[in-house]
């Protein structure tokens, strides 16, 4: 049994794996940059949004097995789990896993394992982490061991998926490997699955990359619907039925730190021979855009000029509190291009983190031309439409989470992206 671990990140992957360790029986320090957030968990409460991490943190830091602060401390084993975000120009942006290595050299000695957890671009541990830990002045593969053990998880469910979905971990040599698996094996009851670092660093890429072109395809599919008068959603769900099928759904665009980011570290890395990949994210990237559009030509059909639109939806999916490349953001600023007034309206989003936002749905709803649903929360599922107040009752679906039949008898006007068979 490893008997210290040291997690250099808390955010969404980050606490959510200590906590996990620290349930365990492994004595875990956490480190974080940002000061409210260590002193928010040190005082066991939650800076993020997930299910059964508030029990579980409490017996963790109870039982004295987790600790936080702002600085690493010695440990047999770091995790390192900070974000790996794009920069604008879409290249991928390493300095936070560049910075949360460097600290920890000064407490890494003879015999450590360090974990990179982030999903990143493949060669990262080999260009970024290894320049950085070979300053220790140990020797990488003897002295200290080295592995890319990428999370595989998604928010609303990630203890589930700690737990029982497989898991790769790619070492820079077979020890590293072997020794992350053992630590793993602490809690994981799926399959380990051994490999070299830049290759478990291309199969999480690869994973997030597949769901992408996936949704790009069904996003074009919704496009095209107005040409075909179909519904795209039951065209989708028949095809389905094929054993060799799966096609995702459409949406308003691809939002979270996973789909919307990871492919653009294969077009930078692959250029010209990532044609698909990069096809594909900015046809996710246009719906944003096209969404926009499609509720203004809602509003013109129904004579409204400008108007008001209530946005249901912050979120970057369902039944988180996570605005991570949210493409409800884009969405209302095509809509403020267009000359719309909005203003927007999520239950999971407890403080209001934009500047349209409200904590009332209420007045999100109050004297609205329509409303346009841009995140499928079970609260939206379960609204009872002859209790929400508009000027118009309209209602444009992007999610196909609400019931057509009650809110058309409530007397709402029902739109659905990609349905042009039930206008």
């Amino acid at each position: 049994m490893t008997k210290t671990v040291c997690v250099v990140g808390l955010g969404y992957i980050g606490l959510p794996t200590a906590v996990m360790f620290a349930n365990h029986g492994v004595k875990v320090h956490g480190v974080d940059v940002n000061p409210a957030a260590v002193r928010s968990i040190q005082e066991k409460q939650l800076h993020i949004e997930e299910n059964g991490l508030q029990e579980r943190l409490n017996k963790a830091v109870d039982e004295g097995f987790l600790t936080a602060s702002t600085t690493p401390v010695e440990a047999d084993v770091f995790i390192v789990a900070v974000p790996s975000p794009i920069n604008p120009d879409k290249t991928a942006n390493l300095e936070y896993v560049r910075q949360a290595t460097a600290s920890i050299v000064p407490y890494v000695k003879k015999g450590n394992l360090v974990i990179l957890e982030s999903t990143v671009p493949p060669k990262t541990v080999e260009r970024i982490m290894i320049p950085e830990l070979v300053k220790t002045g140990l020797e990488i593969g003897t002295d200290i061991y080295v592995s890319h053990s990428p999370e595989r998880v998604i928010p609303g469910r990630i203890f589930e998926e700690l737990v029982n979905n497989d898991r790769i971990v790619g070492g820079i040599n077979r020890k590293s490997a072997e020794l992350t698996k053992e630590l793993y094996e602490t809690f994981v009851k799926g399959q380990i699955h051994l490999t070299d670092a830049t290759t478990a660093e291309l199969v999480k890429v690869m994973e997030n990359t597949y769901r992408d072109v996936n949704i790009a395809f069904a996003n074009e599919l919704a496009k095209m619907a107005d040409l075909l008068d179909v519904n795209i959603w039951e065209a989708i769900k028949f095809a389905n039925f094929h054993p060799r099928v799966n096609v995702h759904f459409p949406g308003p665009g691809v939002g979270g730190h996973c789909i919307a980011v990871d492919p653009w570290f294969l077009v930078e890395l692959g250029g010209e021979k990532a044609q698909i990949i990069n096809m594909s994210r900015n046809t996710n990237d246009s719906m944003p855009k096209f969404t926009a559009q499609k509720t203004q030509a809602i509003l013109n059909r129904n004579k409204i000029a400008g108007g008001k639109v209530a946005v249901l939806g912050l979120a970057f999916k369902g039944n988180v509190d996570d605005m991570r490349e949210s493409p409800s953001t884009e969405v209302i600023e095509e809509l403020q291009h267009l000359g719309l007034e909005v203003v927007s309206y999520d239950p999971h989003i407890k403080e209001n983190k934009h500047e349209t936002q409200t904590q009332s749905l209420e007045e999100a709803t109050k004297d609205a031309n329509i409303i346009l649903v841009l995140t499928d929360h079970n609260e939206f599922k379960a609204y009872n439409p002859l209790t929400i107040s508009t000027q118009n009752k309209i209602v444009f679906d992007t999610k196909n989470c609400l019931n057509r039949e009650s809110w058309q008898e409530a007397g709402f006007q029902f739109h659905l992206l990609g349905d042009a068979k039930n206008k």
